[in-house]
C-alpha cells in the first residue's frame, strides 16, 4: 500500500526535526517506543485471554 523507502524516511525525519527540534526527537522516539511496546503487550494479553476462554469452553463441552 505505502511504498516508503530510505529517501522518504530521511525526508520525514528532516521535517520532524524542523517541527519538533533536535532536542525533542529522542523524547518522541522513546514515547513512541513505549506506546508500541504497550500495544504489543495488550495484543498478546488479549490473545492469551482469548485462547484461555476457548480452552475453557472446549473443556465444558467435553464434560457435558
Amino acid at each position: 500500500m505505502f511504498d516508503v523507502g530510505i529517501p522518504e524516511i530521511i525526508v520525514i525525519l528532516i521535517i520532524a526535526m524542523l517541527v519538533f527540534g533536535a532536542g525533542r526527537l529522542p523524547e518522541i522516539g522513546t514515547s513512541l517506543g513505549q506506546a508500541i511496546r504497550g500495544f504489543k503487550k495488550a495484543l498478546s494479553e488479549s490473545a492469551q485471554e482469548e485462547s484461555k476462554q476457548i480452552k475453557e469452553g472446549d473443556q465444558k463441552k467435553n464434560t457435558s
